[in-house]
């Protein structure tokens, strides 16, 4: 199994719970894959300027509460 498309006709033969079980494995996997890159990110200053925006807007007021409805 070497293509994405042999992965799908394989899974799609499987029993419904062994699918489950490959959804939360996939499901974990991009988790940990996306924490370890916002992590990256943040070490590497990639994110300084959204941060920097975010202070810039709190100092001049120009914020909103979220949920809009928020107090």
């Amino acid at each position: 199994m070497s293509t994405v498309l042999e992965i799908e006709k394989a899974i799609e033969k499987l029993p419904r719970n062994d699918v489950f079980a490959i959804a939360d494995w996939i499901s974990k996997r991009f988790s940990d894959a996306w924490d370890a890159q916002i992590e990256e990110d943040v070490l590497t200053g990639a994110l300084d300027h959204l941060v920097n925006e975010a202070l810039a807007e709190y100092r001049t007021g120009a914020i909103t509460n979220f949920p809009p409805d928020a107090k």
